[in-house]
């Protein structure tokens, strides 16, 4: 099989993570002020380099606890941008060290699959969100569809209609290689922009060539990279751990097999810390993998690099050509539309646990599922290793 393709299954997979990567990036431009010409330059060069580094698809997306906690309570540009600068450092030094290597080899395989069906089942729960307009995203913009002039239709809200609409066209192509699901539903989705988008939005699709400032903020304070490492990164840390690296790289395992060889905990840890780095100078959002844009890359038809050469190119090409434009772009996909990608690529990474068989593993998973809806995934983490060593005593059943 050639290294990489670039076929109609390869755009359709490389489409099917947008559901995780344009909400949260919205909210930071929204509300954190981050530039979309650098934040979207950088996320197309981590996915376009990381591709091609590792040999297979690779996801990119955003860093959920920094930008979740930097969206509910409107943190500034700068505070945001001290959270990147200190990851990239953190995953530089566990990665150059091989510090990673020994976390990953301790981590229990039950941790790793509580870690996949937790990220699965809130990727499941964010779409239905999306698609009943309850998102924080929707909720801020006091609107189900927030870019579309229309609402509802009578009484049913139209964020409903689309979504029910692509659940079943989902359904009906999830595995159809001449009509591929992810590429109907994003290109039905972007002409109901088109037709139903909001007039000011439409009036901005316009061109404006150039590229983005280095440094659009400048420095962080240390009052900055003080409160950045405290209330983002320590938080940030377990989660990236467990998801973007451990659960990521055994995933990547799981489907490309030897091909994945290059997918490393050390190599992951290096790629992310590099990426965050650039994203810190072009003024983007801090960036990682993750088992669940894998997850949607891979269910919706993406099995080579091909993939992030097609979505990288995408977001490269926004940036530049659209520059501070890029966001009216965008907005033309609606957000129930995102919300049937996450709902699919969550059940995918959810699917992953059918190969637990011990009592006392799936006993883990499930208390590890439990504590992330209950809390976050972070403590779920942490919690589930002590748990599964706890449990490798024989005198402790469950």
């Amino acid at each position: 099989m050639r290294k990489y393709k670039f076929n109609r299954l390869e755009l359709a997979g490389s489409l099917g993570d947008l559901g995780t990567l344009l909400p949260l990036a919205l909210g930071m431009i929204l509300v954190n002020g981050l530039n979309p010409q650098g934040l979207f330059l950088a996320v197309g060069i981590f996915y376009v380099i990381s591709g091609a580094y590792f040999g297979v698809t690779v996801p990119v997306q955003p860093m959920k606890v920094i930008a979740a906690y930097a969206i509910a309570t409107g943190l500034s540009s700068k505070q945001v941008q001290a959270s990147g600068l200190l990851m990239a450092l953190f995953l530089f030094i566990i990665g150059i060290t091989g510090a990673i290597t020994l976390i990953g080899r301790y981590i229990p395989k039950p941790v790793v699959r509580g870690v996949q069906l937790s990220t699965g089942t809130l990727l499941m729960a964010q779409g239905v969100k999306f698609i009943l307009g309850k998102s924080t995203f929707q909720v801020l913009q006091d609107a189900a569809e927030p870019f579309l002039s229309v609402q509802s239709v009578g009484s049913l809200p139209i964020g409903i209609i689309i979504g029910s609409v692509g659940g079943i066209l989902t359904f009906l192509f999830i595995n159809n290689k001449r009509f591929p699901a992810g590429l109907l539903l994003i290109a039905g989705g972007t002409l109901i922009g088109l037709f139903l988008g909001v007039p000011e939005n439409l009036k901005r699709l316009s061109f404006a060539i150039g590229l983005p400032k280095l440094l659009p903020y400048g420095y962080p304070s240390k009052a900055d990279l003080t409160f950045a490492l405290l209330v983002l990164v320590l938080p940030q840390i377990p989660m990236t751990i467990g998801n973007a690296v451990v659960a990521n790289v055994d995933l990547s395992r799981e489907y490309f097999g030897d091909k994945s060889k290059k997918v490393t905990y050390r190599a992951s840890c290096i790629s992310m810390a590099l990426a965050n780095l650039l994203s810190f100078f072009l003024g983007g959002m801090p960036l990682c993998h993750g088992a669940g844009g894998l997850a949607a890359h891979y269910r919706f038809g993406a099995r080579t690099p091909g993939s992030n050469i097609i979505i990288g190119s995408v977001f490269i090409l926004l940036s530049i050509l659209f520059g501070k434009n890029a966001l009216a772009v965008t907005y033309l996909i609606p957000m129930s539309v995102l919300g049937i990608l996450l709902l699919f690529a969550g059940s995918q990474l959810g699917l992953t646990i059918l190969d637990i068989r011990e009592k006392k593993d799936l006993f883990v998973v499930l208390m590890m599922l439990g504590i992330t809806l209950a809390s976050n995934l972070a403590a779920g983490f942490v919690v589930g290793i002590l748990v599964a060593y706890l449990l490798k005593h024989e005198k402790l059943a469950v």
